[in-house]
């Protein structure tokens, strides 16, 4: 029995570790990304709001099973990015698109203030969060608001290093 017990902790610490790695979530890169797409996209600074129980969750015992895309009704409320700065009104409501990758699955909470690109598409805007991000920045810091607009406004928008 003690031997059985051994094996099986052997066999436990020796098994591949998988892990999700992503690059650190960077503002610059993504306005970078969204400014050379074929897509059309705004910026937003609002507060997102959906209902958190329609999250994917991973089914641990079939991963297989995550779905790589849920759509979510939501809404996001707040300003949208003009040459100005955040000062354009905006009240919509959007798709929430919270991808998975494998068993690794976007999360998000509601009521959170989020600095989002939104894709603009036929049935309105989209917001793609995955388990790096995506297009979505929870609570977002001044000197990120500041990157951005920079970008926007044309100024230097250099990603951070890694």
């Amino acid at each position: 029995m003690i031997r059985v017990a051994l094996f099986t902790l052997l066999c436990t610490l020796t098994a591949p570790a998988l892990a999700l790695t992503c690059l650190p979530p960077d503002v610059a890169r993504t306005y970078q990304q969204v400014a050379e797409a074929e897509e059309a996209y705004i910026v937003v600074h609002a507060r997102l709001e959906f209902d958190a129980d329609a999250l994917p969750r991973t089914d641990w015992q079939d991963q297989a099973a995550s779905p790589p895309h849920t759509l979510i009704p939501a809404r996001m409320t707040g300003q949208a990015l003009t040459k100005t700065g955040f000062d354009l009104p905006f009240d919509r409501a959007i798709t929430l698109d919270a991808q998975c990758f494998g068993p690794w699955c976007a999360g998000a909470i509601p009521g959170t203030s989020y600095l989002a690109f939104l894709q603009r598409t036929q049935s309105g805007y989209l917001l793609a969060l995955d388990p790096c991000g995506g297009m979505g920045f929870a609570d977002p810091t001044p000197e990120t608001l500041r990157r951005v607009e920079t970008c926007y406004s044309g100024g230097r928008c250099d990603p951070q290093s890694p």
